[in-house]
């Protein structure tokens, strides 16, 4: 798998301007006066509603959104999906959740970059997400129903290709929407960052929409949480030049954030990294609250009881960038993994699918997920594995295996008329 290099010196300093540019004329987008005064007890409400006006703006919001409808839809359908070898697996495999993600030094990859849900257990649970993912994006795009086809065919060539070749395989012609988040993340330094989360000249995070202030419990348990040394080694460890500085809380904020995961707390904290020179450079830190997974789990014994802990063993098998920069913690009486916001990390965004592109997303994207799965195999699993792939696409006679393509159509049905009530409902409760 390619590695694309680049110098980004981490933590310039302050010298944003302007915060993000939050709203829009968006009729679902959800806006009340005063959400920075937004009680702890009334946040869970508030999140929900959210979560829910998010996942009406589109069949792929909704496909996003609900995860553990996905599983329980996928275990009701009249489908024999076949066993895999028993990896860890994403468990929430859609489009979304793949992206750009940095090292935290000059290193830069296209990776599963979102983990909430990842268990040890059957790759195919990982292919039948990202399919249904597709297949809704090219619906949402007005392309023919024949291109659901052809991206399933092309993902199981880029799925089969990762996993027989992790390291050297094809993963077919690049798709613009792949090429557009590397050429921004590549040019992306601090201070981009800073103007789309920060606010105004002085380091601060913006109260309001995205941002709600702390309950003293929460402010204390974050002013604690950084104190300690393993904490602020983690920080620091993203660029040597840091080693000897200090970390200091400067601001810290509850953050809505997500879809799926909206209703657990999370928290973003700004630090700066005092200089010798009286200056200071920044990190934002994203403190995100783990629980179990919705996602069938084919050995729980073998993973950690700590949810947090079980991300980040996840997100070093599945997404070695990402995990090397999580760190688990207690707190709050919850599960919590940390880390560093970097600039380059940017999730790929589609708007609108040629049916051209979707083919070659359809491939590019398979791969990557088969060359996290057969990262985790020993040469006589990766080499059982492509046979069983090639002799599935061998008995449909070169077409999509049937348990793939049946799986997905029937689940694009399922969701489809659950978005339509999912949409009622949200608009019915106004």
């Amino acid at each position: 798998m390619s590695t694309l290099r680049q110098a980004t010196p981490r933590g310039a300093a302050w010298n944003a301007r302007g915060g993000a540019p939050f709203g829009g004329d968006d009729p679902l987008s959800f806006s009340v006066p005063l959400l920075s005064k937004v009680a702890p007890a009334a946040r869970h409400a508030v999140l929900i509603a959210q979560r829910d006006r998010k996942m009406a703006r589109s069949a792929h919001a909704y496909v996003r959104g609900n995860t553990a409808q996905f599983y329980s839809w996928l275990a009701a359908a009249p489908v024999a999906i076949p066993d895999g070898p028993p990896v860890w697996i994403c468990g929430d495999c859609h489009l979304g959740n793949l992206g750009a993600i940095s090292d935290g030094g000059e290193g830069l990859a296209v990776q599963i970059r979102d983990l909430d849900q990842a268990v040890i257990g059957n790759p195919a649970f990982d292919l039948i997400r990202l399919g249904l993912s597709l297949a809704t994006a090219a619906r949402g795009s007005d392309l023919p129903g024949i291109a659901t086809m052809q991206i399933l065919d092309a993902m199981l060539e880029g799925y089969a290709a990762g996993i027989a070749d992790p390291m050297n395989g094809d993963p077919g012609a690049t798709p613009d929407a792949v090429k557009s988040v590397r050429r921004r993340a590549v040019g992306r330094r601090w201070k981009h960052l800073a103007k789309e989360r920060l606010n105004g000249d002085e380091p601060e995070l913006p109260r309001g929409k995205k941002f709600w202030d702390l309950e003293a419990a929460e402010r204390e348990a974050l002013d604690e949480l950084f104190t300690r040394p393993d904490v602020c080694d983690m920080v620091l460890s993203l660029n040597p030049a840091n080693r000897k500085r200090r970390v200091r809380l400067v601001d810290a904020a509850y953050w809505m954030k997500g879809c799926s995961s909206l209703g657990l707390r999370r928290y973003a904290v700004l630090l700066a990294l005092d200089r010798t020179d009286r200056r200071a450079d920044y990190a934002l830190v994203d403190i995100k609250e783990a629980v179990a997974s919705v996602a069938p789990a084919g050995d729980p014994a073998a993973m950690p009881n700590q949810p947090a802990e079980r991300v980040r063993q996840a997100a070093c098998a599945l997404s070695p960038f990402l995990g090397g920069r999580l760190l688990p913690v207690e707190m709050l009486g919850g599960s919590f993994f940390i880390r560093e916001l970097a600039p380059q990390d940017l999730k790929i965004e589609v708007e609108q699918f040629s049916r051209g592109e979707a083919v070659k997303a359809a491939r590019y994207l398979a791969f990557v997920v088969g060359v996290a799965h057969s990262r985790q195999m020993d040469a006589s699993t990766r080499e059982g594995s492509a046979a069983r792939l090639a002799a599935d696409t061998q008995a449909a006679r070169g077409d999509t295996p049937t348990w793939l393509w049946r799986s997905v159509v029937v689940l694009a049905g399922q969701h489809e008329s659950g978005y339509l009530d999912h949409c009622r409902k949200v608009a019915l409760a106004g």
